[in-house]
């Protein structure tokens, strides 16, 4: 390998090489199984030498630019018959597993919808203890390098794609008679690159070829990151096998997927959007540039639902009493990072008035909808694209399900259900052309690490000068260095369930949008993530305002009121980080760059804090706000639509954003503005941008703000008053307030001093604060136990209990600790007990305490850390709990 790790640092390493090998397609067939926690299979790679597709990539824009060339263009196959034979068993010395070839005169079992009903891809899966020899066979040999952790690789071996009856039609050298390495990968070559129109063709063509034998095992290694394959005399990547089945299955303590109960207490399993991405899930090429389609075939016991990133709204298929079977593919080429999945004793709901012609508004263009379409082909890499189709271009709402626990079932339906058909009425009102065809929205289980939220803010600790202050955070997205969310399936707190639509309504509208940035268009650099959070941060505000049709000067209040949020939120965060945490471009001009073999590390991947770092969403967010006010707001959301249809299905870095930008800017508008002032204002310098400086010192507050700035003044007159008063003294009249009025109303009395009890009481009762959503109840529980108000301790835990997840659990801890409560608590966390303890004469500070049934739980000190490892909870799964320094020992 030419890139060196340190393991003393934080950076995440991406040690695939993908400058010389490309994978084009997964095959995943898995079985779930949760006695033993492990989800175990196999995973076919078919793939690309460097030299095809380099050639590809530098031609294909110039392709996609010519009116001649209509490869592009999406359009429907006619229905194809693969001929193969009957079912045959192929064995080896190595005692391979029978391999069902599909069957003869075998009917294409897909809807008009590209529904398959996964009968012809329920192959069966058995394992093998059989592991390659290590050991040095010599440098001349090329190393196949994919990006791996967590996982047990059972066996890596060739796959014979010759043995497929029909297949040889791809081999266009007549003497390629017999068959060989080459008759092999020439077939593999054609079957990656068939046109877009035979996408089905292809699919079905792939899952023939993943059940086929094996001819020859493969060497492989594994280190801490990456699994290493060879063949032996194989010196280049065009001589390596182009088509390899790899063995294997997950570990319990695998950080790509966690083992849990869902709010209902029935076990599932789902992806969590982890640091390490998806490599513990499955070996993978994880550079966002090795764009990439799969198929997967999931097996589960018949009560589970098997959700999963897919163009296909999957059903399940019997196989046998208590064990079903679900298929989804994507053809859209995608950063292995998204692939994501999700096995849980769901239940779906449906709309009671919802009707079939609700799901595709179709008809002529208004003239506020002319700019949607724009003249020419796609730029991308050829695939069945909705921006050539017609009638994906003007479908407002696409198709989608919704999912959660059968406990959650009413909730959904009283506030998220209604609520999505106008959010993404809205986006497309706003962006146009939905990417993807269909979307599936889950509930997940209430120890999710990040809620699908793109701004809850959290509260830590900041010790400045021996005092102590509160910080507000934010999470940190799904996609922490891939995309922050999936094509076709979205995860949402449970949180966001509870007080009224808008909590549930802007979440949704920020997801909704990294359907555009993040996934159609996703950064080609993972550290400049604020290509992704920025954009949605910015999006959601004028979705949701859309989908509330509210009137022009309604929409710019609230919009101001939350800009306002964010900005309360962006100067604790630069007053609180690192400063090399706080650069929206830490690599400068090297940013993009990777080693010659296309390995490379990601600066601060691994870093605990960005869990809590918002810098992203909230640089990213006020750089796009002053750019569409410097262009307005017409003009600017002209230039975002010509933008995705420009460069949806593609890798971007700041500088095509930007670069783009400036060329549609009237010369009278740009004053001085250009990329290399962007740059160093807005991304490569820490801190507080010195434009948004000078906007927020001249920019007078909004009228909601004034308001609550209002009805803090009101409150602070109340808190002083005596409690004996003058009989003749007028009452305070305090007024309804919205939302983030609330918060901002409650952060403005967490920066007094004191608040009375008979305060904090007169305050829960006049704005029914248990009620209202998880944003208020946080700010709220944050004066309950600032002001340690006694009577009002089971809201604390029950917002940890029900509202909490991991990461925002741990820092509302903090703010115990950091507070020096005497607050002693006792919490359910999934069947153990959590207990906050108080100082006593054997530990000057608050122990966190974890106890499980059957389990146990080890609370120590030690330079200020403690560090608590659950390690027998039940099922065996392994949690670690580690405190950093700066959140202990107050």
């Amino acid at each position: 390998m030419d890139i060196q790790l340190d393991p003393a640092r934080d950076d995440l390493p991406l040690m695939a090489n993908t400058s010389h090998i490309l994978v084009k397609h997964y095959v995943l067939d898995l079985d779930v199984d949760f006695e033993s926690q492990v989800i175990e299979g196999t995973i076919v790679l078919f793939l690309e030498d460097g030299n095809r597709f380099k050639k590809q990539n530098s031609s294909i824009k110039e392709a996609c630019q010519s009116e001649s060339n209509k490869a592009c263009k999406f359009g429907m196959p006619e229905p194809c018959h693969i001929p193969v034979t009957n079912a045959r068993t192929f064995s080896s010395e190595m005692e391979y597993s029978d391999f069902a070839i599909c069957s003869k005169g075998e009917k294409d079992t897909s809807d008009k919808d590209g529904n398959h009903d996964n009968q012809e891809h329920a192959s069966g899966i058995s394992s093998s203890k059989y592991c390659c020899d290590t050991g040095n066979h010599g440098s001349e040999d090329f190393l196949l390098v994919l990006d791996c952790c967590d996982l047990s690789v059972l066996k890596v071996e060739e796959v014979d794609v010759a043995a497929v009856p029909g297949l040889e039609k791809f081999t266009r050298s007549p003497e390629l008679t017999v068959v060989s390495e080459e008759f092999r990968n020439q077939i593999v070559r054609e079957l990656v690159t068939l046109p877009a129109n035979r996408w089905r063709e292809q699919l079905d063509y792939y899952a023939c070829c993943s059940q086929a034998p094996g001819c020859g095992d493969l060497l492989f290694d594994t280190d801490t990151w990456s699994l290493q394959i060879r063949k032996t005399g194989a010196q280049t990547a065009t001589d390596f096998p182009h088509a390899i089945r790899i063995w294997y299955k997950t570990k319990p303590e695998g950080r790509s997927v966690t083992w849990t109960s869902d709010q209902s207490g029935r076990p599932c399993v789902y992806t969590v959007g982890s640091p390490i991405n998806n490599r513990a899930l499955f070996p993978c090429q994880e550079p966002p540039v090795a764009m990439s389609t799969w198929q997967a075939t999931v097996r589960a016991a018949a009560s589970f639902v098997v959700l999963m990133s897919g163009e296909n709204s999957a059903k399940p298929t019997q196989l046998w009493e208590g064990c079903s079977s679900w298929y989804y593919y994507v053809t859209m080429p995608m950063p292995a990072s998204t692939f994501t999945i999700a096995v849980g004793c769901w239940t779906e709901m449906k709309m009671e008035t919802c009707s079939s012609n609700d799901l595709a508004t179709e008809g002529p263009f208004s003239p506020s909808e002319a700019d949607f379409r724009h003249v020419g082909v796609c730029s991308h890499t050829e695939y069945p694209c909705r921006f050539q189709n017609a009638s994906a271009t003007t479908q407002e709402i696409i198709p989608h399900r919704v999912f959660a626990p059968v406990c959650l079932t009413g909730a959904c339906q009283e506030t998220l259900l209604r609520l999505i058909p106008p959010c993404l009425s809205a986006a497309h009102s706003v962006l146009g052309t939905h990417p993807f065809s269909r979307l599936d929205v889950l509930i997940v289980p209430a120890n999710f690490p990040s809620l699908g939220m793109a701004s809850s803010f959290l509260t830590s600790v900041c010790q400045s000068q021996n005092e102590l202050t509160c910080r507000p955070f934010s999470k940190a997205s799904l996609f922490k260095f891939a995309c922050p969310s999936s094509p076709h399936i979205m995860f949402l707190s449970q949180s966001i369930l509870t007080g009224g639509s808008h909590l549930c309504g802007t979440r949704l509208c920020h997801e909704i949008a990294h359907a555009w940035f993040g996934l159609a268009i996703g950064a080609r650099d993972w550290t400049e993530e604020w290509l992704s959070e920025g954009f949605a941060t910015h999006l959601e505000d004028v979705f949701w305002a859309t989908a509330q049709q509210l009137a022009p000067h309604e929409a710019w209040e609230q919009q101001e009121l939350r800009a306002c949020l964010r900005w309360r939120r962006l100067q604790d965060e630069m007053q609180c980080s690192p400063e090399e945490m706080q650069v929206l471009r830490p690599s400068k001009d090297k940013t993009g760059h990777t080693s010659d073999s296309g390995a490379s590390v990601i600066k601060h991947g691994l870093n605990l804090e960005k869990i809590f770092m918002q810098v992203h969403y909230l640089k990213g967010y006020f750089l796009l706000r002053f750019l569409a006010k410097r262009l307005g707001d017409e003009t600017y959301f002209s230039f975002l639509r010509k933008f995705v249809h420009t460069f949806h299905g593609q890798l971007i870095l700041s500088q095509d954003f930007l670069q783009m930008l400036l060329e549609n800017i009237p010369e009278e508008k740009r004053l001085e503005l250009s990329v290399e002032n962007i740059y160093q204002d807005w991304l490569e310098s820490s801190g507080i941008p010195k434009p948004l400086q000078r906007e927020r010192r001249s920019r007078a507050e909004c009228g909601l703000a004034r308001q609550v700035r209002a009805e803090v003044t009101k409150w602070i007159r109340v808190n002083r008053r005596p409690r004996k008063r003058k009989r003749r003294e007028k009452e305070e009249v305090f007024e309804k307030l919205l939302p983030d009025q609330l918060v901002l109303l409650l952060e403005h009395l967490l920066e007094q001093k004191t608040l009375s009890p008979r305060t904090l009481q007169s305050l829960q009762r006049t704005y029914h604060l248990q009620d209202q959503d998880a944003e208020v109840r946080h700010r709220w529980c944050e004066l309950i136990v600032k002001h340690k108000f006694t009577k009002a301790y089971k809201s604390v835990e029950r917002f940890l209990q029900e509202d909490q997840e991991r990461p925002q659990r741990d820092s509302f801890i903090r703010l115990l600790l950091a507070w020096g409560t005497r607050l002693e608590l006792t919490l359910d966390i999934k069947g153990g007990i959590m207990w906050l303890l108080k100082p006593s004469a054997h530990s000057p500070v608050h122990v966190l305490v974890l106890l499980f049934p059957r389990g146990w739980s080890q609370p120590g000190t030690h330079k200020r850390q403690i560090l608590v490892n659950a390690a027998s909870l039940p099922g065996g799964r392994l949690l670690p709990w580690i405190w950093s320094e700066a959140a202990m020992g107050f």
